[in-house]
């Protein structure tokens, strides 16, 4: 795996928040200024889930991975993030361009909180969580290569 400040200088990323039933996905702009929710995946066999991921970096021209690493507030690994790296091995197996690790705590929590201020409803809420936990995710890491 790679650092973040290791991705390739130029090029679109895709930002991944890897759940147990789905998988959100976000993509940056050419320019990396600007990260976008992009789709959520339904979760499947790794097969399958791979296949997708692969498919939406061959259609965006991706140079990079951001995966959100689902650390535990004291920084500690646990099981969650064990499988997060798990299906990075397996994905890093099946793509040459390089994946990178993104401390995603609290990601989903600020996103939530942020639609509940927007007055979304629940349902809606649910749809559109993880893609944008992804696009939170990956803003995260264009923030921290712009500061070099």
């Amino acid at each position: 795996m790679t650092d973040v400040l290791d991705l390739p200088a130029t090029g679109k990323l895709l930002g991944l928040d890897l759940g147990t039933k789905t998988i959100g996905v976000a993509i940056s702009d050419g320019m990396r200024y600007s990260a976008t929710p992009l789709v959520t995946i339904k979760r499947q066999k790794f097969t399958a889930d791979a296949d997708e991921l692969l498919r939406l970096i061959a259609d965006n021209s991706a140079v990079g991975i951001v995966l959100g690493l689902p650390l535990n507030m004291d920084g500690s690994e646990g099981p969650r993030a064990q499988s997060t790296r798990a299906f990075a091995r397996n994905l890093a197996q099946k793509t040459s361009i390089p994946i990178a690790f993104w401390d995603e705590r609290l990601s989903t929590a600020a996103v939530t909180r942020t639609l509940i201020e927007a007055d979304t409803r629940r349902d809606r809420r649910a749809e559109v969580v993880d893609k944008l936990a992804a696009s939170y995710i990956l803003q995260g890491v264009l923030e921290r290569l712009r500061r070099g």
